[in-house]
Order: structure tokens, then sequence, then C-alpha cells
């Protein structure tokens, strides 16, 4: 199957060609029909099978189609839990668009609101951003959603798990109930089949990809290693690959700062990526990842979710997360697209039972790697 054969429109055809993409992917295929038949969506997806082109590439052409009579009011309304996550959601907006007459802001905290305001001048028609933001922004009279007719909630199980709920449907009261409603998850708990209920109307469900399931490109080992062998074990084999990116997982932000420290030390270039770091610093630290000028970049979990780093062959947790699902977004971020990865994996004494919660979850063992290291 081609994005032609979705019946997308010319411009955002050649948009996509530009871009590399040659076949939807399950997600794409299976949502883009229901949004273009004006369903409202849930769908369950992990990040990494393509979710944002699943909902942007179905509403700017729904958009395009209306554009005769549109006057420049906020019309398309993109709920993300990150800034990580509202950045790259614009990145695609603008990829897609770039043959079409319709402008997009993103907005978010954590910054001066000065050039978000400067940028809303431009008068949007699609806006993405965090909910805290767009709260205090509509509260100082700066943003009007009266006139939405697309929402799109995206990572709305992270959006739960922050503690954005109330914003969420303080937001959902100031829009139209008359809408089209996508809402996207990574899982489906209870807490989600409720908002689901309470925000969508007769909605088609999608699933692809649960949870439970890694990437079959993705190569997965974890080396069983004291808690204090673990740095020099990191060094090891950070010397020793020849893959020119790595991820790193740390569990704290304190701890990802102290193990940047440390490979700096060892010659090797690192940066690390969190929560405290100023927003600047975090796209400078992406940037330097992405382009390949630093080889490795440490994260916490903000990172594990969002951030979308084409062609990275390796992923290493440092330390196990304890919660299952969050190994399983963390390795999703190498493997995509069909191209191999690595996962490899350290484990404590104290981590045993993380590791055994994991195995549970995927449906299987993962391979034990043996080390010798000095």
């Amino acid at each position: 199957m081609s994005f032609k054969d979705l019946n997308i429109i010319p411009p955002i055809l050649s948009a996509l060609e530009a871009q590399g993409y040659k076949t939807p992917t399950p997600i794409q295929q299976k949502s883009i029909p229901i949004v273009l038949d004006r369903h409202d969506l849930l769908a369950c997806a992990q990040t990494g099978t393509g979710k944002t082109a699943a909902f942007a590439v179905p509403l700017l052409q729904l958009m395009a189609a209306q554009r005769s009579v549109k006057k420049g009011e906020i019309e398309a309304l993109i709920l993300a839990p990150t800034r990580e996550l509202a950045l790259q959601i614009g990145e695609s907006f603008h990829n897609y668009s770039t043959n079409l007459s319709i402008r997009h802001t993103v907005i978010f905290g954590g910054v001066s609101q000065n050039k978000q305001l400067n940028d809303l001048k431009s008068r949007p028609q699609i806006l993405v951003a965090t909910p805290g933001r767009l709260l205090d922004l509509i509260n100082q009279g700066f943003i009007d959603i009266s006139k939405i007719q697309y929402l799109v909630l995206d990572e709305a199980d992270r959006m739960l798990d922050m503690g954005f709920v109330h914003d969420v449907k303080r937001i959902v009261r100031l829009i139209p109930k008359e809408r089209q409603t996508l809402l996207f998850s990574a899982t489906m708990p209870t807490s989600i089949m409720q908002l689901a209920g309470s925000l969508l109307y007769q909605p088609r469900k999608v699933q692809v990809d649960p949870v439970s399931s890694t990437a079959e490109t993705v190569q997965q080992s974890v080396f069983m290693v004291g808690k204090e062998h673990k740095k020099l074990l990191l060094a090891h084999l950070l010397k020793e690959t020849a893959a020119d990116k790595t991820l790193v997982f740390t569990r704290t932000k304190y701890g990802a700062d102290k193990l940047v420290r440390l490979l700096v030390k060892k010659g090797i270039t690192a940066t690390a990526i969190h929560g405290n770091k100023s927003q600047q610093a975090r796209q400078r630290a992406l940037h330097h990842f992405k382009s390949g000028q630093i080889k490795v970049m440490v994260a916490t979990d903000i990172a594990a979710r969002g951030i979308d780093i084409d062609q990275l062959p390796q992923v290493i947790n440092y330390e196990l997360p304890n919660i299952a699902e969050t190994y399983v977004h963390r390795i999703g971020r190498t493997g995509r697209a069909g191209s191999p990865g690595l996962a490899i994996s350290f484990c404590d004494t104290e981590e045993v039972a993380y590791l055994k919660s994991i195995q549970k979850l995927i449906g299987f063992k993962v391979t034990v790697q043996q080390h010798s290291f000095h």
C-alpha cells in the first residue's frame, strides 16, 4: 500500500515523498481513512510507530479542503505532555504542510512567552501545546480556542501520569462540543478509557503494537553486573562499540549528570537531557547528539517517549526501570522503521525483580551476556 492508496491529496503526497516516506505504517494505514471520514478515533500505539503522521496528514487534508472559508482562527489543537514532543509534532506539521497555506505554532512552558506570543500574531490555524502553558496564555487573554474543530490528545497516558488530567478537562470545557477528537495512547489503562469515554463520540478504535511488544529488529541483551562496576562496564562498551550514537538511560537527573561527568573524564563525548535542563540546553544537547557531534546522550525517562532520533543504533539501560512498560518505551528508541537496533541492559542484584517483571511483560528471557573488562 502507498500513501496514494489512502487518497492523500497531491500537495501532501509530494511533501511526504520529499521526507522519504514511501509506505504508510500500520497505524497510518488504519487511522488516516478514519480521520478523513471525520470519525472520532481512539488509537493505541507506541512511540516510533508513525502516529504523528497518522493524525497530522489527515488533519491537514481536511483543513486544506476548507481553506476558502477560514479566516485565520485556530481550528486544530494538539495537546502533548512534554515540550520535546510538542516541538517534534510542530516539526512534522511543518514538513507535511510545505505545499499548503496552513500555518501552525508550538507553545510550551519553561521558557519566556514572548517569542510564542509573537508567533501567535501570525494567526496560526494549528496550535500544538502543552496543557499548562496553553491555559496560562488563555487566562491572559492571548489565545481563543472557542472555534476549535479538531482536538488531538497525543500520549494521553503520559499526560495523565504527569498530572495534567484536570488541565485537559479545563481546556476541553473551552472548546466546542461539536468537534472531531483523536486520542492516542501507548497504553489503555482504565483511566484512559474513562477519559476517552468523556471526550470522544462513538470513536473508531485502532490498536497497533501493544505496549508489551518490542520490535523484532531490536537485539536485546543484559549484563548481570554489580552496581559498583556499572561505570567501568559502560565506559568499556562505549569505547569498544562501533555505534556512532548511544542513548543511555538512568533513573535520576542527578545520576544522568554524574554519569556524563565520568564519561567526559574518560574521553567519551557525552551530554545529559532531563527535566532540570532549560529548554534551550535540551534542544542544544539533542541537536549535537542527532548531528553526531556528541556520541552519547544520557537521559532520564522524560526522553523515553517523544524524542525521535532517526538511525539510533543502540540504547543502554544503565539502570533498569522499575516499571516494565518503561523498558519497552526506552528500547523503542532504536530499531525503528525496520532498521536493526541494539538494546543492552545492566542489572545489579537490587534490579533482578525489575528484570523478571520486564521478561514477564515481553514474553521471553533476555539473553545474558558475559563481560570481562578492566
